[in-house]
Formats: structure tokens, sequence, C-alpha cells
């Protein structure tokens, strides 16, 4: 039975005002205090994955974290900051529904949010 869930997500690079493009991002399944790796991915030029991280028979309800390689981003554009603050940002979330998920990261060198989009 094909699922109509989907987990999706998006860079903005708000230091640039851009997409970041060529981020790596790093999809894992927590299992109670540990976690295993699902998939590796890079932006695209908008900022986005080429497909949907999860979908159809792969998607299903679950606790995952998406690991954004925001250091090496920023050293690739040659972004050196004197006192180097974020280096992978965490984003632990639940997937409780059969819905779309999507979940966005606007980051700079210092700072980052995100929400559950839409």
């Amino acid at each position: 039975m094909t699922t109509t869930g989907r987990l999706t997500t998006h860079v903005l690079d708000t230091m640039h005002g851009k997409p970041a493009a060529g981020m790596r991002i790093d999809l894992l399944m927590v299992h109670g205090d540990h976690t295993h790796h699902v998939l590796s991915t890079f932006t695209n030029l908008d900022g986005r994955v080429d497909q949907a991280l999860l979908d159809g028979d792969r998607f299903h309800p679950g606790a995952f974290e998406l690991n954004f390689h925001v250091g090496q981003y920023f050293d690739r554009l040659g972004v050196s900051p004197a006192t180097p603050f974020l280096d992978i940002v965490p984003v632990r979330f639940i997937m409780s529904e059969e819905a779309h998920y999507h979940v966005p990261l606007l980051v700079s060198p210092f700072a980052y949010s995100t929400y559950r989009g839409s």
C-alpha cells in the first residue's frame, strides 16, 4: 500500500539572502537513544533536494533527525569567521501521521531557525 506522506526540506542562506546550494544533508531515523543513517543528499541551486527525502513506501511515522552541514557549506563559500560557531545543525522531529512534513532551515554562520512548513 502506497502512503501519502512525504518529507521535504529547503535551506536558505540568510547571510547572503539566497538559497543554500550544495549543502550536505543527512537523514537519520531515531530509535530511543540511538540513530541510524537513512540517506545523505545535497541541496540543488534552489536550496532544495531534487526529490522528497521520504515518500511513498519509504515514508512512515516516527522520530527523525536532519543534520545540515552548515559549517562545511560556509567554508566552501569562503566564509571563515574568526570564531567559527555552527558546524552541523541537527533538527530532530516527529512525524506522527501520513502528511506532508516540510522542514526548512534558515541559516547564517552564527544562527539558525526552523519550523514546520507547508
